[in-house]
């Protein structure tokens, strides 16, 4: 018996095509941010909440978000270097404690990969 799936694998990767878990939606994003919008705002000008106001956090140094009081681990992560790239801003939204162990952000983690995926290009068309 031949097994296909790893040659379609093998092939998509060479061929360049995109895996469908891959892909980035950001319509679907915006569905997957309706879970951060209990502490988060992502107009531009928006207030900051219990979180920082989000527009154009995809590229931002952390910690920059005028009049909002972020934690002394986020203040000593951001001093020492720490962006919200789009790798920083996966790792810290799929486990925020694994990112800053001592910070604030209650939520759990988002362990979805393709949740992940759509809300990075939500944030990134929101910036």
């Amino acid at each position: 018996m031949i097994r296909t799936a790893p040659f379609a694998l093998a092939a998509a990767l060479v061929l360049g095509t995109a895996l469908p878990a891959m892909a980035q939606d950001a319509e679907a994003g915006r569905r997957v941010y309706n879970q951060c919008r209990a502490c988060h705002t992502i107009d531009a000008g928006g207030r900051n909440g219990v979180g920082p106001n989000l527009h154009g956090v995809v590229g931002r140094k952390a910690g920059a978000v005028e009049g909002f009081r972020y934690s002394a681990s986020l203040k000593e992560k951001a001093e020492g270097g720490l962006a919200w790239s789009e790798e920083n801003l996966r790792a810290y939204v799929a486990n925020p404690k694994a990112v800053i162990p001592a910070g604030s952000m209650s939520y759990p983690g988002l362990k979805n990969e393709q949740q992940l995926n759509d809300l990075i290009a939500f944030l990134k068309a929101n910036g």
